[in-house]
C-alpha cells in the first residue's frame, strides 16, 4: 500500500521454523516462475530455541536462510544470471563455529552475543562457499556487512543494557534505508560477478576476518548445515 506498486507481494515465511522455510519455497516455486535476486536480510539477536531444536539467532540468522537458498537454488540457476545476497555482520570477527556443535546454544554469560556473532560468521562462509559451489551456473552470492544500523534488532536487549544502547543508536548508528544503499549496491551493481563469494562493507570489498577466509570451516559449515536441515543428495530440492 505505502509503494503503491501492485507488483510488490507479500508471502508469509517464518525462518524460525524449517516447516514454514520449506512451506514457503514450495507455494513460491509453483506461483513464481521467475528468480533472480535472493537477499537473505532477517536478523535476532535473541536468546531461546526454535521449534527446530535449535537456537534461535543460529537458525533464523543461518540455517532458515541455508535451507531457503537451496530450495530455491534451481530456479535462481534457471533464471540466471542471478544473485544471492547475504546480510553478514563485522560482528563475525567474533565468531567461533565449531562444526560438531552447530546450532546449540554457546554457554558463558554472554551467550546470547556469543550466538549472534557466530551467525554472522556462519553468513559470511555461507557466501564463501556458495559462490565456489556455484562456479560456471552464473548463480553469484555476496556477504554484507551494511554498518551499525538503528533498527529493531535491539529490541530483545537486556533491560539494563537498553539505557546505554539505544541513545547510541539514535545518535550514531545508521537508518534502515541508509543501511540498505549497500545491500542494494551488491544485488543490482553491474560487474560483481568476478567478486563473487566476496564480503563487502560500504567501502566495496573487504577482507573479512581470517575464521572468515577459511575454505575448511566453510565446507564444514555447509555439509553440518545440509545435514541440520535435513538435505542429502537432492541438494536444492523441495523435500516431501
Amino acid at each position: 500500500q505505502e509503494t503503491g506498486n501492485n507488483e510488490v507481494q507479500f508471502m508469509h515465511l517464518d525462518l524460525a521454523s524449517l516447516r514454514s522455510v520449506r512451506a514457503f519455497a514450495s507455494t513460491f516455486l509453483h506461483q513464481e516462475p521467475h528468480l533472480h535476486l535472493l537477499i537473505n536480510n532477517a536478523g535476532v539477536s535473541a536468546g531461546g530455541t526454535t521449534e527446530d531444536g535449535f537456537s534461535l539467532p543460529f537458525q533464523v540468522n543461518h540455517l532458515g536462510h541455508f535451507l531457503l537458498t537451496q530450495l530455491l537454488l534451481e530456479r535462481l540457476r534457471s533464471c540466471a544470471p542471478s544473485r544471492v545476497v547475504i546480510v553478514a555482520s563485522s560482528a563475525h570477527c567474533a565468531g567461533r563455529l565449531c562444526p560438531e556443535s552447530l546450532g546449540r546454544p554457546p554457554s558463558g554469560l554472554f551467550s546470547t552475543f556469543q550466538d549472534y556473532c557466530d551467525s554472522k560468521l556462519a553468513n559470511v562462509l555461507h557466501a564463501r562457499e556458495l559462490a565456489t559451489r556455484e562456479q560456471g551456473t552464473q548463480v553469484t552470492c555476496y556477504a554484507v556487512h551494511p554498518g551499525f544500523v538503528n533498527t529493531s534488532l535491539f529490541r530483545h536487549a537486556p533491560l539494563w543494557l537498553k539505557p546505554l544502547l539505544l541513545p547510541l543508536a539514535w545518535l550514531l548508528f545508521l537508518d534502515a534505508s541508509e543501511a540498505a544503499q549497500v545491500v542494494l549496491d551488491c544485488a543490482t551493481q553491474d560487474g560483481l560477478e568476478p567478486l563473487s563469494g566476496r564480503y563487502f562493507t560500504d567501502c566495496g570489498p573487504r577482507l573479512p576476518w581470517p575464521a572468515g577466509r577459511d575454505d575448511r570451516l566453510a565446507r564444514a559449515l555447509w555439509e553440518g548445515s545440509e545435514r541440520l536441515v535435513g538435505l542429502g543428495t537432492e541438494r536444492g530440492h523441495p523435500e516431501g
